[in-house]
């Protein structure tokens, strides 16, 4: 038998129970967990009101994790547990479809790697496939104290970008994104409108040639003011607004673009791409993120200080 947890209400905290080990099906790997992260998606969906609707209980949640496959190899897996039946990756092992399996550096920090997982992947991907980052060029990173923010700041550097700045309406998460590389920081204040958060933006930064915007409402409408002519705004998230104030004459005047992107829009190919260049730059010490370790056995109070976010960043559990 091994642990696991497990979430039997949703919009309660999973709790231990022990269970069988999972028998691998055909074109399946089975995976010893090293760590799993708490991720915004595994709330979401144990909360009953995600877009796939309700889960079906009791099940295991989390979307993804790290271990090791039976000859040692490290690996970061994916599972869909939340969004269709089945169980994920919070339990002492796993059996996982092999195109869901990404195999890692000997080496790899394996906490790390869970706690930037799929959000570092959305930060590259975003920037340099949909964004089309090109070496040179002076990036806008909105929502920078999040885990895709804190992890494009870094990204857009490591790929070519001559200027990271950042923005958020935390001063320690400003403090942190210096600390990551970004030449300059600017707040954003409580009702701010586009015009005054435009204002700061300019100047600081001058116009810019790319946003990374996991966030829309009025921060994306001000940072569309400061792109220069031909540039992008790359939006990944909602969470200042699900809509934003957007003007015609601002998008017509510079001919700017505004590009959607979603980490479900990757194959498996450029998924296990954008892994494997976050997993080398973690493991070689030049990527990282805040999180928070916590032992397996507390995933109940684990789970309630994400979900209330009183957390130093992402909670990993470690098995």
């Amino acid at each position: 038998m091994i642990p696991a947890a497990v979430l039997r209400m949703c919009g309660r905290p999973p709790s231990i129970e022990w269970r069988r080990p999972p028998v691998p099906g055909v074109g399946e790997v089975p995976i010893d967990v090293v760590a799993a992260p708490i991720t915004p998606l595994d709330l979401l969906c144990a909360s009953g009101t995600s877009y796939f609707g309700p889960p079906a209980t009791p099940y295991v949640p989390g979307v993804q994790g790290v271990g090791r496959r039976d000859d040692g190899t490290p690996v970061w897996f994916a599972t869909s547990a939340g969004m269709r039946p089945g169980d994920g990756s919070m339990t002492a092992a796993v059996s996982v479809p092999f195109v869901d399996v990404v195999s890692l550096p000997a080496e790899a920090p394996l906490p790390l790697i869970a706690a930037l997982g799929l959000s570092a992947v959305a930060a590259h991907a975003a920037l340099t496939r949909t964004g089309g980052l090109v070496e040179g060029e002076v990036v806008v990173v909105l929502g920078a104290g999040g885990v895709v923010g804190q992890a494009a700041i870094q990204l857009a550097l490591l790929a070519g970008a001559s200027r990271v700045v950042a923005v958020s309406r935390s001063r320690a998460a400003l403090d942190r994104a210096g600390e990551l590389g970004a030449g300059e920081v600017v707040e954003l204040r409580p009702g701010d409108d586009p015009n005054a958060l435009a204002n700061r933006l300019r100047a600081v930064a001058g116009l810019v040639d790319l946003v990374l915007d996991p966030v829309f409402g009025v921060p994306a409408a001000a940072a569309l003011r400061v792109l220069r002519p031909g540039g992008r705004l790359v939006n990944l998230g909602s969470s200042a607004g699900a809509t934003a104030p957007l003007d015609s004459a601002t998008l017509r005047g510079g001919s700017l673009k505004i590009l959607g992107y979603t980490n479900n829009g990757l194959s498996v190919g450029e998924r296990a791409e954008s892994l494997g260049v976050v997993a080398e730059h973690a493991t070689a010490g030049r990527l990282t993120v805040s999180h928070e370790i916590m032992p397996f056995a507390e995933v109940d109070a684990a789970w309630s200080r994400q979900a209330a976010g009183e957390a130093d960043g992402r909670i990993v559990l470690v098995l």
